[in-house]
């Protein structure tokens, strides 16, 4: 009986010990792919974000429009609605749900050219969904971004 609670208590143990090792690994893979799509917008790197953001990639911008899939977004990017001479993202929240992974933070940005609020300094706050779907990479797949007003 003894030896029988000490087998249990160590599967235990191991299995509670591996949990957030695995899920440390995934956030840490994500927050590198988000870094990278930081660098990827500001490059306006339009194969790199092909890879990064699903196809169904939907966002609601700060526009206060919903862009229904990657394609409408590198419009914006071709267009110049999107140009940022800088952009710094910080994460403040991080959720692994097991094939999704939710971001939560602030970004401070400089728009130029013809975007929107072109040389001034815009922090907004950000929610970015990415999953991992059938096998395939890691992708965004939905973003929120609301302007914080300045007061």
């Amino acid at each position: 009986m003894m030896k029988f609670l000490v087998v249990l208590l160590c599967l235990a143990t191991c299995g509670w010990a591996q949990a957030p090792r695995a899920a440390g690994s995934v956030e840490q893979k994500v927050r590198e792919l988000d870094r990278a799509e930081v660098t990827a917008v500001l490059r306006k790197d339009i194969p790199a974000l092909e890879k990064l953001w699903a196809p169904d990639f939907t966002v609601n911008s700060p526009q206060n429009r919903i862009a229904p899939s990657r394609d409408v977004v590198f419009g914006f990017i071709r267009n110049g609605i999107i140009d940022y001479a800088s952009f710094n993202r910080e994460i403040e929240a991080v959720r692994v749900h097991g094939n999704t992974v939710i971001l939560m933070g602030l970004e401070t940005l400089k728009p130029q050219n013809k975007a929107p609020n072109a040389g001034k300094t815009v922090r907004r706050r950000f929610t970015n969904l990415w999953m991992k779907r059938g096998g395939g990479p890691w992708q965004l797949v939905a973003r929120h971004a609301n302007e914080i007003s300045a007061e």
